[in-house]
């Protein structure tokens, strides 16, 4: 039963939201003024978190997928007792504040991922779902429930016509992910107009066709009804289930039910009209006592008893199992065993050539053995990527320990599922596919950078060298685009040995996600590599010149490291004195201190040459005004690899040729 104060609290969390987003003229108050409600009841009746320890494991997930929303939820933070100060929603959207315009995690106490791009909270939080459905299969036991919560979305109709979110529930009803509950602020109204101008699905027909439950509510004021649906969506189990409410946007405004509340602060009268539809009389940012009492009676002082009865549950867990509870709290801590890469294979120079996704397939076998919370993804390309993990299961409902996520052909939400998975905590996550198709996945690489979070992405089939499939598969552009994203390391190994290396930088990444650029065609094992135990300055001399001031300078990544190499024995017969410098990763290099940098690259030395069958955009930093740049500044052509190669110009005469013409 509802009583007067919960009706109170939620015009409270209308006003706060409404008012942060008129002291800074700017903001969208239609969704915090129509989505209250069900917003209200989800946190005060329903979930579950500890406020005052809000990276709690066994908390409830809550994602707003329709980010542009952010008052509302920093108005459910500070009223909930998270770290987010009434002096904080007072600078919404100002610099320095911790209210930004959409939420960021890692940046806003409580926020669970950084949400705004429509349709990626969605896909998060079925990652978030698929960590918890896969850590309770490895730790739970009959006696102990350790890792038992819930994920819950509130989406708008925005989110629904992203592609990504059609991607990522097919998944999730595939998956019977039963523990995931979405909430549908369903007002019909989008950012230019009305909703039928754009939309006319059947929302229900549509979520049921991909295995959902579907519910509906057809008063988003009615505290009842939303609370009862969320109960019944909590009792099935199986498939996760959509609950569409049914919501006036900018409830309250002369405005409401049209666009003009959506993304544009209330006119003055307008804003004190609603306040008064509300019968709210505080002052801007004044919140009675009773109101921050209620959400203390549901939220802090429940979340805090449920906190302390999990950590005796855990406490009497890891007295049964040490060992389990031990790899657990690795997991959540990220931390892998000391000298863990000395169970990680080397290759030398007498061995088989081999691609770089073969090498990183035999790598990957040796790291699932390092810890059970090791697990990987392809989008229906396991096969091709070298990536699966041979000894275990595919993940599923029926296997949920499954080592394997099978995302099928869904390269966008792959990423974004992997996102909400390494969020959620208690594992490391890798997803691969071609390189050509991070195009696809870009938007999502782009949060895991913004977000921190160190998700390992996995291309292969990084260059021209694909060779029959053509220009539509042959990436050229797809290096540059991802070395341009901040706080994101790629790195294309050169053999074996860098690829070895390479993993180790992924597997120990804290809050950069890593992308593995590896080739299709076979390479060297070299015989540099063999002693090789750190690229992390992300280059590194491989082959010296002749005496310790070198004339040129070649520059390589990936398997054209092996090809800058036979040029330089070539020109070395003309007399010519050559450093060749491998350089797995631009942003490692760039970290570094300036001594390393002129020790690697003398700045003297201005006879400079890459060597990378990609775009040439970039590399004029490391081979400056007067370097030649052997590159690829076109799309590719379809044909055996090594005739492309060829006509592309990367052969040691070519090279050789355009570097005696550029310099004798």
């Amino acid at each position: 039963m509802y009583k007067d104060i919960d009706y109170k609290a939620v015009n409270a969390l209308r006003a706060l939201s409404i008012a942060q987003i008129e002291k800074a003229n700017s903001g969208h108050p239609g969704l915090p003024m129509g989505a209250a409600p069900m917003a209200y009841v989800l946190w005060n009746r329903i979930l579950k978190a500890n406020p005052k320890n809000s990276s709690w494991d066994n908390r409830d997930r809550f994602i707003l997928s329709a980010g542009h929303g952010s008052a509302l939820l920093y108005s459910l933070l500070h009223l909930s007792g998270y770290d987010l100060s009434m002096d904080e929603l007072k600078k919404f959207r100002q610099l320095g504040s911790k209210t930004p315009g959409h939420p960021e995690k890692n940046h806003t106490d409580g926020v669970e991922v950084t949400t705004g791009p429509l349709g990626q909270g969605i896909a998060n939080a079925v990652g978030m779902a698929i960590a918890e459905k896969h850590l309770a299969a490895l730790y739970n036991t009959q006696a102990y429930s350790l890792v038992d919560h819930y994920t819950y979305v509130i989406c708008g109709d925005g989110d629904l016509m992203e592609g990504v979110s059609y991607e990522a529930m097919s998944l999730a009803g595939h998956l019977n992910l039963n523990k995931l509950i979405i909430l549908h602020d369903s007002n019909d109204v989008c950012l230019d107009g009305d909703l039928n101008t754009s939309f006319s699905e059947n929302i229900e027909k549509r979520v049921q066709a991909q295995n959902w439950n579907y519910l509906k509510v057809n008063d988003g004021n009615d505290l009842e009804a939303i609370e009862e649906a969320i109960n019944k969506a909590r009792s099935f189990e199986n498939k996760p289930t959509f609950i569409e409410v049914k919501t006036q946007i900018g409830y309250g405004s002369v405005n409401a039910g049209t666009n003009k509340v959506h993304g544009a602060p209330l006119a003055k009268e307008d804003y004190e009209a609603t306040k008064e539809f509300y019968k709210w009389t505080e002052e801007d940012f004044t919140i009675p006592e009773d109101v921050y009492q209620v959400f203390k009676e549901n939220i802090m002082d429940k979340g805090q008893k449920e906190n302390d009865k999990w950590n005796k549950l855990f406490d009497s867990y890891k007295e049964e199992f040490p060992e389990k509870a031990e790899e657990y709290l690795s997991g959540m801590k990220r931390q892998l065993p000391k000298n863990w890469l000395d169970q990680i294979k080397k290759f030398d120079s007498s061995m088989p050539s081999l691609a770089t996704r073969a090498s990183s397939g035999k790598i990957i076998q040796d790291i699932a053995n390092i810890s059970d919370n090791i697990w990987a993804g392809s989008a229906d390309l396991f096969s091709s990527n070298n990536t699966k993990i041979n000894d275990s299961q595919r993940f599923s409902d029926q296997h949920p320990e499954g080592r394997n996520i099978w995302y099928g052909v869904r390269e966008f939400s792959m990423a974004a599922i992997a996102n909400g998975i390494v969020a959620h905590g208690g594992t490391w996550h890798y997803v691969s596919t071609f390189f050509v198709f991070s195009d696809y996945l870009k938007a999502a690489i782009r949060l895991s950078a913004l977000s921190k979070i160190p998700v390992t992405y996995v291309f292969t089939h990084d260059s021209v060298a694909v060779g029959e499939d053509g220009p539509t598969h042959e990436p050229v552009e797809q290096l540059a685009m991802l070395r341009s994203i901040p706080n994101t390391i790629v790195i294309r190994p050169a053999d074996a040995n860098e690829t070895r290396l390479a993993w180790k930088i992924a597997l120990e990444s804290k809050d950069r996600p890593v992308v593995l650029a590896l080739t299709r065609q076979g390479v060297e094992n070299l015989k540099q590599t063999e002693d090789l135990e750190d690229i992390s300055k992300g280059a590194y001399i491989i082959s010296q010149s002749k005496s310790d001031k070198p004339e040129s300078i070649f520059i390589a990544t990936g398997s054209e490291v092996s090809l800058a190499l036979k040029v330089k024995e070539e020109l070395k017969e003309k007399g010519e004195n050559i450093r060749v410098v491998s350089m797995p990763s631009f942003e490692l290099f760039r970290m570094q201190d300036e001594e390393y940098k002129e020790e690697i690259l003398p700045s003297d030395v201005k006879k400079r040459v890459s060597i990378e069958m990609a775009s040439s955009f970039g590399w004029s930093e490391f081979t400056g005004d007067e370097g030649l740049n052997i590159s690829i500044d076109r799309f590719g052509i379809s044909a055996p690899a090594a005739d492309v190669k060829e006509e592309l110009g990367f052969s040691v005469d070519s090279i050789i040729k355009k570097y005696l013409n550029k310099y004798n």
